[in-house]
């Protein structure tokens, strides 16, 4: 990241360098951390959960490795009805079991969740995509409409580059030092957004919010295990569903969003032709999200 540096000055990061003045400086996707509950799960892992909106449809969001309810509840900001946001196993107050953790024990928390809600539609985001592609593969009838976002994972382990990247965050949120968190989760923010305002307000929240709660470490074992073990049986999905992709990403292959709407008999899928969609595609990517699910 080019001069990267932490703390960020105290006026939100400086404009003498970096990005030039067309640069974006607004419109980060994280909101602030709102008052949330936790809930016991039938399989007896206490997850973080909150509820906004009300009626019908109800519409269950999971989160990417790492993040939290913080990151998808923009994506829900224009669908209509209940909408119910969580946070998986080893984040945020959610409840870290001992031992290792596999996408089933991801899909167990997000049915838990639905079901506790009376969820009939879903979203899932990198690790959530994983965890929503799971749980399909072994109740393929669960939900009506699914979206998923950023897909990582289908039948076949993240690539090398991928793994090292999340095991640097874990290691980095592990260490405890604030600067090292920061220069694992800079690479979050497009180069046209690092060194604003922007840039630097998202950073922060990233920072304060994992070295405040940590990330278990039951979660490195995630990154080399594959969502579902065959995605044919995939074939079997009721659901209507919505990928989105993202050309350029490393750690979200285009391919496995490719493999996965071509696995899915009722899928759309839409392909983004730049990373860091949640900040450059934003707008673009509520209205398409809610479009779908409303």
């Amino acid at each position: 990241m080019r001069d990267f540096r932490w703390p960020p000055p105290p006026d939100g990061g400086p404009r003498t360098y970096g990005p030039g003045p067309t640069a974006p400086r607004s419109g980060r996707p994280a909101l602030p951390d709102p008052e949330t509950e936790l809930v016991t799960t039938p399989h007896g892992v206490r997850l973080e959960r909150l509820v906004t909106g009300d009626g019908d449809p109800v519409t269950v969001f999971a989160h990417g490795l790492g993040t939290g309810i913080s990151t998808t509840r923009p994506l829900g900001s224009a669908v209509n009805g209940r909408k119910i946001f969580f946070q998986f196993r080893g984040h945020g107050r959610s409840e870290a079991p001992e031992g290792e953790w596999s996408y089933a024990d991801l899909a167990r928390d997000l049915r838990a969740i639905a079901d506790l809600g009376g969820a009939g539609r879903a979203l899932g985001i990198s690790l959530g995509a994983g965890a929503l592609c799971r749980l399909l593969w072994e109740s393929p009838g669960r939900f009506e409409r699914a979206v998923f976002v950023l897909p990582a994972v289908l039948d076949e382990p993240r690539p090398e580059v991928a793994r090292r990247r999340l095991a640097e965050l874990l290691t980095a949120v592990r260490s405890g030092d604030a600067a090292e968190v920061a220069e694992a989760v800079a690479f979050e923010v497009p180069p046209a957004v690092r060194n604003t305002p922007a840039g630097w307000a998202y950073l922060r929240q990233r920072v304060d919010q994992l070295t405040r709660d940590g990330l278990a470490a039951g979660l490195a074992n995630l990154t080399g295990q594959v969502a579902v073990r065959q995605r044919s049986a995939l074939a079997a999905v009721t659901a209507r569903t919505l990928v989105i992709g993202c050309a350029g990403d490393d750690l979200h292959p285009v391919a496995v969003a490719e493999q996965l709407a071509e696995a899915l008999p009722a899928a759309t899928l839409h392909v983004y032709d730049k990373p860091g969609l949640l900040w450059t595609h934003r707008a673009d990517l509520r209205e398409r999200i809610s479009g779908f699910l409303n």
